[in-house]
């Protein structure tokens, strides 16, 4: 399959109003921006658990802060901007892919918290690091995921969200295994039922994160085709991304 890659600025370069398109270009920025602050959060709070670094997952925490800001505050730009140019079509799925993508990415923000909490609690716990393989697997993978989504955004690339989304499965599948795997230790060792909870509350968050990545791929799938694709199976997305690509 043939890659075409799009900037969101060919979607809205007819514009007659050059201050239209400063308002969409500004959003379109914010988002990724806010992109990478999520991204480094997920990145760090991976590491801090796995490193046992309590000192960066508790800096991590802080910068979920920045992110709900950041939510805020585009998500009025978005607002506004709907109610003063009253867009349509291409422009109105811009707008709308943006704001979703943006609650999406406050909700990995979240899940990246979390894992910092957890990691916190294990480390000051240090009983082992069963699970810990998992959790370095499943985080590789969706932090692959989150990086693969904004780059589609940024280039609007369907068939890297399609690929993204796709990807979700085998996090899914990964996650049920090594869910299977902590119970059953839990089950032969009472002790380490503690540990093995907030290695589970991890894996959790990290799965989470694999799945505001698919939504985010089909809002994207969605501004560049106009095709809804949140309860599409993977057949009918890749063949929505096609289409977009064309």
């Amino acid at each position: 399959m043939e890659n075409t890659h799009v900037n969101f600025e060919d979607n809205y370069s007819t514009h007659i109003s050059q201050q239209f398109n400063d308002e969409l270009e500004q959003i379109r920025t914010q988002l990724l921006t806010m992109g990478g602050i999520v991204e480094r959060q997920v990145n760090d709070a991976v590491e801090a658990l796995l490193t046992g670094d309590a000192d960066l997952a508790e800096k991590s925490r802080r910068t979920d802060q920045q992110t709900n800001d950041m939510e805020l505050l585009i998500d009025e730009q978005c607002t506004t901007i709907i109610a003063r140019r009253q867009p349509a079509a291409s422009d109105l799925r811009l707008i709308t892919a943006i704001s979703k993508a943006v609650s999406d990415l406050e909700r990995i923000g979240d899940e990246a918290s979390r894992i910092c909490r957890h990691a916190i609690d294990l480390a000051d716990d240090g009983n082992g690091q069963r699970g810990y393989q998992e959790v370095r697997h499943i985080g590789n993978l969706v932090r692959e995921m989150v990086k693969d989504v904004l780059t589609a955004f940024a280039r609007s690339d369907t068939e890297l969200a399609y690929r993204v989304a796709k990807q979700d499965k085998a996090v899914d599948q990964e996650y049920r295994t090594a869910m299977r795997s902590l119970i059953t230790y839990m089950m032969e060792d009472p002790r380490a039922i503690s540990s093995s909870l907030n290695v589970i509350w991890v894996l959790r968050s990290l799965e989470r994160i694999g799945d505001h990545a698919c939504n985010m791929a089909e809002h994207l799938v969605y501004l560049v085709s106009g095709q809804d694709v949140r309860h599409a199976s993977l057949k009918e997305m890749k063949e929505a991304a096609q289409q977009g690509e064309g």
